[in-house]
């Protein structure tokens, strides 16, 4: 602690969120648990990876946005609900938009396999830079002094955030492995969706100020663009087993695990 107590906050910011991408690496390696792609466990597993990325719609995304926007005296319900459908709205224009050239070079499965992966993993990616973002600026406000910003504080919010990463890391490289990508293709594309976080979290360090009243409607944004996917293509994915009704209590279960982290950790 005293190490990291002489570092400047830009670097202290960097480390933090070197700590939560690699989390999510270690999310996204369950996938070398799955040798072989037996249909009903990847179905299960697209199930709790809906579950999880509803929860953490809500739980990482939408509440803090809210207790921001609050803190900062800005129209919390109006600027939530405008990043919300934004983020949700830029997933939906960018579906019509591949569709649209899909369709003109006479679309096949591959194609639409290839089209849920990209959501899937913009969407996770969306949803790491507001978090990267919230763990620079916790850390760059110990250097502005602002009222109620502690070290301790910034660190705290790195770990919980590291720990929710976890689960969002199965949740991208697990669907990939079910739509064919070998295990290592499925695993490097799973931990480079965190890498966006130490990029985020140098940004929100340097220009934590600016970035703290933008942080509310990229949380809502970043939810948006996660429920778009879920409903668009992971619940509907998963329910093309035979036994939905197993698959809709996996999403029970992905929920509930995201929500008692999110909780237990603040």
């Amino acid at each position: 602690m005293d190490y990291l107590l002489n570092l400047n906050p830009v670097l202290q910011a960097f480390l933090a969120t070197l700590f939560t991408w690699g989390v999510t690496a270690l999310g996204a390696a369950i996938v070398f648990f799955f040798k072989k792609v037996n249909k009903t466990v990847m179905d299960a597993m697209l199930g709790f990876a809906a579950g999880v990325m509803i929860a953490a719609s809500f739980f990482s995304l939408i509440s803090p946005a809210l207790e921001m926007a609050d803190n900062l005296n800005l129209n919390s319900a109006l600027i939530v609900t405008l990043g919300f459908f934004s983020g949700g709205l830029l997933l939906f224009l960018g579906d019509k938009v591949y569709n649209y050239f899909d369709n003109k070079n006479g679309g096949n499965n591959k194609n639409a396999k290839i089209k849920r992966c990209l959501l899937l993993v913009l969407s996770i990616t969306l949803h790491n830079i507001p978090e990267g973002l919230a763990v620079g600026v916790a850390f760059g406000s110990v250097m502005y002094g602002i009222d109620g910003a502690t070290l301790a504080a910034a660190c705290v919010l790195a770990l919980g955030i590291g720990i929710q990463n976890f689960p969002e890391g199965t949740a991208v490289s697990i669907p990939l492995r079910r739509e064919g990508l070998s295990r290592k293709k499925a695993f490097i594309i799973g931990q480079l969706s965190g890498i966006v976080e130490p990029i985020s979290g140098i940004i929100g360090a340097i220009l934590v100020l600016k970035v703290r009243i933008l942080l509310p409607f990229l949380l809502a944004f970043a939810a948006g663009a996660m429920i778009y996917v879920v409903i668009e293509e992971l619940v509907p994915e998963s329910q093309t087993n035979k036994r939905k009704d197993l698959m809709a209590l996996f999403s029970l279960v992905g929920f509930c695990v995201m929500m008692i982290l999110d909780v237990a950790l603040g």
